[in-house]
């Protein structure tokens, strides 16, 4: 004998039940925070598609149209309304990429860097139910939180 337990069929279908619980009640978590997360970003003056559009902008660091368009996970034709409400607010500029001048980059301007800003730190407020963990058990979601993102 080697030592190791070799899991049961039960084994596994329960670790299986654990794993498909858990990610149920990170939906129900995440479907409980979006209404604090529209109000921040409604109470800066975004709508939710220009608030992830600004959150993935990085100041200094210009995007192309397409690979904005990547991170947002929609077509390329749909950037191009969410940019320009977004350039008619004075929080990015379309600039030629360096690469090629008929790619254009988006970059964050001056006072779309500070509403970012704002709108990023109201949202790293977490939502009640986190402010009851005790310590041990909020290092305990975050180690694993960090191996998930990890993955």
């Amino acid at each position: 004998m080697s030592g190791t337990v070799e899991a049961s069929p039960a084994g596994v279908n329960a670790a299986r039940d654990d794993v498909t619980e858990a990610w149920r009640l990170v939906r129900e978590l995440m479907i409980a925070s979006r209404p604090h997360y529209l109000a921040v970003l409604q109470d800066v003056g975004l709508s939710p598609v220009q608030g992830m559009a600004l959150l993935h902008l990085e100041p200094g660091e210009p995007l192309t149209m397409s690979e904005l368009a990547v991170a947002l996970k929609c077509d390329n034709s749909n950037v191009t309304g969410i940019v320009d409400r977004l350039e008619a607010a004075g929080l990015v500029e379309r600039r030629p990429a360096p690469h090629e001048r008929r790619v254009k980059s988006v970059v964050v301007t001056a006072h779309g860097a500070r509403l970012r800003d704002e709108a990023d730190r109201r949202m790293a407020v977490p939502p009640p139910a986190f402010a009851r963990l005790g310590a041990e058990d909020a290092r305990a979601l975050r180690g694993i939180l960090e191996r998930l993102s990890a993955a």
